[in-house]
């Protein structure tokens, strides 16, 4: 890696630039880490470029303090690097991050903390990336130039927060800045308090669990389907069981033992106010919009006694007051809100790109070929497979930049005594 800077008023140089011997990879979660682990191992140099000042900010600051893996470790581990045989099968946050700092510090990564990248760019001229970015603590500005790039933001870089009539004026508490549940860290603060979680995704459903745990009294706002399996079917982790059954039977057949055996386990939901979805939930994961199924610990539970109770879609917030008016005429007195609304991918607002990625900021070809695109550019963390899908694209990426790295390497071997011989002459 080579930086030169020149005059302010030179165009080219009204920055600090930085030649990179190799790709540069935006994002230090566990996606970028896996890549860059997997580049150390075939010796391609890189960079990582992180806008936080650690690594896997999601999980060290965006994720509540109960939280464990949802899946076993064996699904949840990067490439060559598993979890230590004393982790439990289901790791805690705490445990996560650890194994995360450990993986860093085995291949070295290091990444370019406080950075956030404003543009990058793929130029026809030269035939090279340039990523420009600026610095959190102050404001200077760097452009990264690379032959490679590599997206590794992934699919939860940015928290939605949905426009709802009212919330902005509403009398209770919010969770702020970001009125989202990236900022829930435990129910104890809310203890004796009516709370209105929106969203019953996994998030939404733990942290109604949580709250219940710390003596609050939550509402859980369920405005669609959705599906809600045990974690654990006879044992074994659901994912785990389905898994293996799709080796040797089809997707919909799958779907359909995995929902007769949550019909066993958990009942009919639909009185409770759990409507299923008509296609199934590995069908909706992996052909349709990628929506996960939610994976219950607990909550079904205080659902069925009424601890957690569920409603429908919001209407508007009262002004000025601590109420919320459902759609189904209802009113409900609240103290607080948590919006457990999901992440969007952040890619649209700096990449100037317009055939690999979507507008949503997810690769246009689906898993497993959505991992590379022209002129050098590479996606990890998009597949909606989690972990597992981020370990095999990164494992690809690693391969194919090396490849050419080391073509380009001997090129510069071969022409090497070439070029000495020229220089003798003179």
């Amino acid at each position: 890696m080579f930086s030169f800077s020149g005059k302010e008023n030179d165009h080219l140089f009204s920055r600090r630039c930085v030649l990179v011997n190799g790709p540069v990879i935006v994002g230090a979660g566990p996606s970028g880490l896996a890549v860059g682990a997997c580049l150390r191992e075939q010796g391609v140099p890189f960079v990582v470029v992180e806008r936080a000042d650690c690594i896997a900010s999601l999980w060290q600051k965006r994720t509540y303090d109960r939280l464990k893996l949802h899946l076993p470790k064996q699904f949840c581990q990067l490439p060559k690097h598993p979890f230590p045989d004393h982790f439990p099968e289901y790791p805690t946050k705490k445990q996560f991050i650890d194994y995360l700092e450990s993986y860093a510090n085995k291949f070295d990564i290091k990444p370019q903390f406080n950075e956030s990248v404003q543009s990058a760019k793929y130029d026809e001229a030269c035939r090279l990336w340039r990523v420009k970015s600026v610095s959190n603590l102050d404001g200077s500005e760097v452009e990264y130039i690379c032959q490679w790039l590599v997206v590794a933001t992934g699919e939860n870089a940015e928290c939605v927060v949905p426009e709802i009539d009212g919330l902005k004026e509403f009398n209770g508490e919010v969770l702020h800045p970001t009125l989202h549940a990236s900022q829930y860290k435990s129910g104890e603060r809310f203890s004796g308090k009516k709370v209105l979680v929106v969203g019953c995704g996994n998030s939404g459903m733990e942290v109604s669990l949580d709250l219940c745990n710390h003596n609050a009294e939550p509402s859980m706002v369920v405005r669609s389907s959705v599906h809600v399996l045990p974690r654990e079917i006879l044992g074994r982790s659901t994912i785990e069981l389905a898994t293996l059954m799709l080796a040797w039977l089809p997707l919909w057949l799958v779907d359909k033992i995995v929902l007769l055996f949550s019909w066993m386990i958990f009942g009919n939901m639909e009185k409770y106010g759990l409507k299923r979805p008509k296609m199934g939930p590995l069908e909706l994961k992996q052909n349709a919009n990628g929506k996960t199924p939610v994976l219950d610990i607990g909550a079904l539970d205080k659902i069925r006694s009424g601890e957690v109770k569920v409603v429908p879609g919001i209407k508007r917030f009262a002004s000025g007051g601590g109420s919320v008016h459902l759609v189904d005429g209802r009113t409900l007195e609240i103290d607080a809100v948590v919006l457990a609304t999901g992440y969007r991918s952040n890619v649209p607002y700096w990449l100037h790109e317009t055939e690999f990625f979507t507008k949503d900021g997810f690769p246009n070809t689906p898993f497993p070929n959505g991992w590379k695109g022209k002129a050098g550019l590479y996606a990890v963390g998009f597949t909606r497979k989690g972990l597992a899908g981020v370990s095999i694209d990164a494992l690809k990426i690693s391969h194919d930049i090396a490849k050419v790295w080391k073509q380009d390497l001997q090129q510069k071997k071969d022409k090497a005594p070439r070029l000495r011989r020229c220089i003798s002459q003179f």
